[in-house]
């Protein structure tokens, strides 16, 4: 059995569906950080079979929530402190998100002005849904 440390102070992102780890990995930039980063692949978990896990020595400011949110909504946020969890975050839906995805309409306004940020609004959160808000446009997963 594979055995990795406890955090004494840090985030534990858990039930990351089993082989998305390294995307969020990379999409958090957490390659950019000082602090140390472990990613469990394929752990042994009741509830989805199997689970990826990030551990994050450093604090909650340095993931960004929305993106986290938008990537899989499922994921549970564990602040620990003095090697305990004294929170756990649920991550939503982010009802809006700014450039974390790209309008693909030509004749989108953000095509033409390029220092305007993408916005997206959700709008069926049922179905993932999300429009840009100059256009209209439907994102494609």
């Amino acid at each position: 059995m594979l055995n990795v440390g406890s955090l004494k102070e840090g985030i534990v992102l858990d039930h990351i569906e089993a082989g998305k780890g390294m995307s969020i990995y990379s999409a958090l930039n957490l390659d950019k950080l000082e602090c140390s980063v472990a990613i469990i692949k394929n752990a042994r978990s009741n509830k989805m079979k199997k689970k990826d896990i990030i551990k994050i020595e450093a604090g909650i400011d340095t993931i960004n929530l929305s993106l986290l949110g938008f990537i899989d909504h499922n994921i549970t946020v564990n602040i620990i402190k003095g090697g305990e969890i004294v929170e756990k975050k649920e991550i939503l839906l982010p009802e809006q998100v700014t450039d974390i995805i790209k309008c693909k309409n030509p004749r989108c306004i953000t095509s033409i002005e390029q220092e305007l940020q993408h916005v997206f609004k959700l709008t069926n959160p049922e179905k993932k849904i999300y429009r840009c808000i100059y256009c209209d446009e439907q994102y494609k997963y």
